[in-house]
């Protein structure tokens, strides 16, 4: 195994994705919806530099062909099952983190039955844009979660006459609660609209992996 730079920062990767599920036990909220969320766009940014590092270095390894999936798929999974856990479980949720964790799920251990085989399965630019966009609805969502408990701790106290009077405008927004529900209405929104696009996009590289794995799956007579 070759440890360079490149391999460390998916290795790095691969820790960081339990890490986002320790944040929410060992810290209240809203400051685990902020340390989830900075650990997971770091963790995040390095899926671009360490390829980007190893092509043009020229440090392509196995280990870190090997690696890279799998940090990906366990930052995505975990992240999800983290935000699934917190949330109101909503049908717009949790269906498209469904097709994404059955597709990863499925993919996963097509290679493992293809074993050698499945590196000799094109990777489309559109599975490195499933990728992105799974991981963008994930920050985004988590940025909802930091909206929406600076926005519990400013209405702690207050009856629902004086947040509604605040929010119409009747009375003056010293706390600033119409921002942050702003901010937590089109984080909700956007998060959602992405991970949407990222489930159609995963459903569509999950089938596209498996056309292209049929002429390995039949059977010898």
């Amino acid at each position: 195994m070759k440890w360079n730079l490149p391999n460390i920062l998916t290795l790095l990767r691969l820790i960081a994705a339990p890490g986002v599920a320790v944040m929410f036990l060992y810290f209240t909220r809203p400051y685990a919806d902020w340390f989830a969320l900075l650990l997971f766009v770091s963790a995040a940014v390095t899926d671009w530099f360490d390829g980007y590092l190893a092509r043009a270095w020229g440090q392509e390894t196995k280990l870190g062909a090997m690696l890279d999936p799998i940090a990906d798929k366990a930052m995505v999974v975990i992240a999800l099952m983290v935000i699934i856990g917190f949330s109101s479980w909503s049908p717009w949720l949790v269906l498209p983190a469904t097709v994404i964790l059955f597709r990863e799920v499925f993919v996963s251990g097509l290679r493992e039955y293809l074993g050698d085989v499945a590196g000799t399965l094109q990777v489309t630019r559109l599975a490195k844009w499933k990728t992105t966009f799974q991981m963008t609805a994930i920050a985004v969502l988590f940025s909802q979660g930091v909206f929406e408990h600076y926005l519990g701790m400013s209405v702690f106290g207050m009856d629902e006459a004086m947040i509604s009077a605040i929010l119409s405008g009747q009375e003056e927004d010293l706390l600033g609660l119409r921002w942050k529900l702003a901010g937590m209405d089109w984080a909700g929104r956007a998060g959602l609209w992405l991970l949407w696009l990222a489930a159609a996009l995963t459903a569509i590289t999950g089938v596209d992996y498996l056309v292209k794995a049929m002429p390995h799956l039949k059977e010898e007579r």
